[in-house]
């Protein structure tokens, strides 16, 4: 890894210095505070580590000066050898994570999201994964004290979902779920299975940055905005007014249902907060394309084609594809505690890609 220069730790270190003193101002605006402060908490952890590792880089000058120096005490300078070792993996270590807080972030790592999953091959096990899988990232979103708040969902006859949507709001959302993107595996024996053949069935898993008003500007014009009545079970629950919203944007073709409301403001509020999640997230794509070519991370693309993950019931084992990592931890992981292990491995591969790309 290439060394960050001084002059470039020094300069992250004035420019905290320099906001910390704008922020002292008794005539600055509050606006302009508030642009500050979003600034600072942004590069105050960038300074500190470029702090950490200046101060490394001063005490390892000292050692080895000291060293060198044969009319220092040799008591001091056998110490000081003993010193040096260890400060030189910390100064790595302060190095990297330097390294790390300085790679360009993904402006969209610290929002929320819109998690989607659909049942794919497999009929009505892949729509009892899908369930299965859902639960997973609720109780993986309680862990990190996040809120799941589901938009619509059509459930299965024999239970899960044909496809769900949900929002999972909290600081850092997408950051953590963004590898979550693709298809996901299953091989264990259904419920419905008498001679206890093992059969293998697969669930998509979409998760998009949530947008604001401000990232995706739609025209009126270019929607088609169509109610209807609702469809679903029999009885008191089936709504008798036209309260369902298909939107459909004309010049993609990107078409939202929502349904799942008794009112129809509120399914055309939900179905336009899915309807822009979706379109910021193609348009980021499309950026992303265009700077990085036909490049692809260790991690994957995030094509919601690609297989990601295998789920093996009779093993008891969950293996990454994108990063080779297998644990014998199935049911911790779809309980939601597990998964973490598996998020943490996935962001660790994209870091050391994205540092190998900035080295060569």
């Amino acid at each position: 890894m290439t060394a960050i220069p001084l002059e470039r730790i020094r300069q992250i270190e004035a420019r905290r210095d320099e906001l910390q003193a704008s922020m002292s101002r008794a005539d600055l605006a509050a606006d302009q505070f508030v642009k500050l402060s979003k600034d600072y908490a942004e590069l105050e952890p960038v300074a500190r580590a470029a702090g950490e590792v200046r101060r490394f880089r001063q005490e390892l000058d000292s050692l080895s000066y000291m060293i060198e120096d044969q009319d220092a005490d040799p008591e001091l300078r056998a110490m000081a050898g003993e010193e040096l070792e260890e400060l030189k993996e910390n100064l790595a270590k302060a190095e990297r994570a330097l390294a790390l807080a300085l790679l360009p972030r993904d402006a969209a790592d610290s929002r929320s999201a819109i998690l989607e999953i659909r049942a794919g091959t497999g009929g009505d096990e892949a729509a009892l994964f899908a369930g299965d899988l859902f639960r997973m990232y609720q109780r993986y979103a309680d862990t990190q004290g996040w809120r799941t708040e589901m938009i619509s969902a059509s459930a299965a006859e024999m239970g899960g979902f044909k496809e769900v949507v949900a929002s999972v709001s909290g600081a850092g959302v997408f950051a953590k779920l963004k590898f979550e993107s693709g298809v996901h595996r299953v091989q264990r024996v259904p419920v419905t299975e008498s001679g206890g053949r093992i059969h293998t069935s697969a669930a998509t898993v979409a998760v998009l940055p949530e947008a604001e008003d401000v990232d995706v500007k739609i025209d009126d014009k270019d929607l088609r905005i169509d109610v209807y009545r609702s469809s679903g079970p029999g009885g008191q629950s089936v709504n008798t007014t036209d309260s369902a919203v298909r939107i459909v944007h004309i010049p993609t073709g990107t078409t939202v249902i929502q349904q799942d409301e008794k009112s129809q403001h509120k399914n055309k509020e939900k179905a336009m907060k899915v309807l822009r999640a979706r379109l910021y997230e193609a348009e980021r794509e499309r950026l992303a394309s265009e700077r990085a070519g036909a490049r692809k991370s260790m991690v994957g693309s995030g094509d919601r084609s690609e297989r990601i993950r295998t789920y093996n019931f009779p093993q008891g084992r969950v293996t990454d594809h994108r990063i080779n990592l297998t644990l014998h931890r199935l049911p911790e992981i779809l309980e939601g505690g597990g998964l973490s292990e598996l998020v943490g491995a996935l962001i660790a591969e994209d870091e050391a890609e994205r540092l190998a790309q900035i080295a060569e």
